[in-house]
């Protein structure tokens, strides 16, 4: 897959300052093929050398035998969202928002996130969605400009098909603006994640406090909404997407004829497929698989669709995403250590594979060359603690 981002872009994104030196050393340093104690040496951003042995230079930050690993990398988290609504209806003012959302995403590890925000709004009936992707945008990319993250932030547009004004939002973004991803939503009732409407209706009514009266008439909205623009949207949607230079995913696919649609529209990774089938499909048409850490710490879905864990003894799950519990993308890594016997291969399911499917090429490793971007985990029996978070080599959490 080519890259959507070139060097220049992929600087911009590059938040924090600098350090100009830094050397971890006594680590068990999780290669991409092994674990290997040694030392880890970072000057101006960038891994420059990786050396075998326990003693490092001096000066070096002795590790006493913890783990170091690459930056977490999130593609779909619905974190920023949960920071500017805080309840239902609450606007939290989007700076600061955006600002205690990067603060919280370091303090778990994640180092590159694509801050996923919903295009498509829906202005009739009940469960109202407003149009609040460009501003947000907008303010995202002057913080990242203005260098107030700590870490990494690139755009995800979570195209939302059955809507009214998906396309006209769409229009609104243009290469300039670096969107790196792309994903189909379709959150018609029956079908794909809820297709239990009892999954739904406890979700919204929870959420949005509706009555049995005021979910029906939400069901019937969104039927007719998918009915009036699900194709036409579907098409401008993909084509965007190729406008804008980004990556398309697919979301909740789950039958194999998703799956075949999403390949033929050009798909690089699916997002949460619901089924067994959808995720072999997947397989079959070189589409990467893509499942929630939620799912994988609970043992299932919420809304009751396959385990991540079923998918992971299957050989069928290839990147973990924290969706909307950010501190789970580290711990999902070290349970699917455990359920693989492999930690090599756990880890690179939250770094190199998501930066792979996104085309990111300076990161999800350590590698000489990469991105400094490192963590220092100490397992406690079976959890993973986060001793320190590195961004380009500065210390960010």
């Amino acid at each position: 897959m080519n890259s959507p981002f070139s060097a220049a872009s992929l600087a911009a994104a590059c938040d924090n300052d600098m350090s100009d030196n830094l050397c971890l050393t006594n680590a068990q340093l999780v290669l991409p093929d092994r674990v290997m104690t040694g030392s880890l040496t970072i000057e101006a951003g960038v891994i420059t050398e990786l050396t075998e042995g326990p003693d490092g230079p001096d000066g070096a930050v002795d590790c006493g035998g913890d783990y170091v690993l690459p930056g977490l990398v999130e593609l779909h988290t619905d974190n920023v969202e949960r920071h500017i609504e805080p309840r239902p209806d609450v606007d939290w003012p989007h700076l600061p928002a955006l600002i205690a959302h990067d603060a919280e995403l370091a303090s778990t590890g994640i180092t590159t996130v694509f801050d996923a925000m919903r295009v498509g709004s829906i202005h009739s009936g009940k469960g109202r969605y407003i149009d609040y992707g460009r501003k947000l945008a907008d303010e995202m990319l002057a913080a990242r400009a203005a260098g107030m993250f700590k870490i990494s932030h690139f755009l995800h547009l979570r195209a939302e098909i059955c809507s009214e004004t998906l396309l006209d939002e769409l229009a609104t973004f243009g290469p300039d603006d670096r969107v790196g991803i792309v994903s189909l939503m379709d959150h018609t009732p029956g079908q794909r994640q809820f297709r239990d409407l009892t999954a739904l209706k406890t979700y919204v009514s929870k959420k949005r406090g509706m009555s049995d009266a005021d979910f029906a008439e939400h069901v019937a909205n969104l039927l007719d909404l998918q009915k009036r623009y699900g194709a036409k949207h579907e098409v401008g949607a993909v084509a965007e997407a190729g406008r804008l230079g980004a990556v398309l995913a697919s979301h909740d696919d789950t039958t194999a004829e998703h799956v075949a649609t999403s390949h033929r529209n050009g798909v690089g990774f699916a997002e949460f497929p619901t089924t067994v089938e959808a995720a072999q499909a997947c397989r079959d048409h070189g589409i990467a698989v893509m499942m929630g850490a939620p799912n994988l710490i609970r043992g299932g879905s919420h809304s009751g669709n396959v385990a991540a864990e079923d998918l992971a003894r299957a050989d069928l799950l290839d990147i973990v995403s924290s969706d909307y519990v950010p501190s789970a993308l580290l711990l999902s890594a070290f349970r699917l250590a455990d359920l693989w016997s492999d930690l090599p291969r756990a880890i690179a399911t939250v770094t190199s594979a998501p930066s792979k499917a996104a085309g990111l090429t300076d990161r999800g490793a350590l590698s000489t060359g990469l991105r400094g971007d490192v963590l220092r985990v100490r397992q406690i029996g079976d959890t993973p603690l986060l001793r320190g978070v590195w961004s380009r080599g500065a210390k960010v959490a």
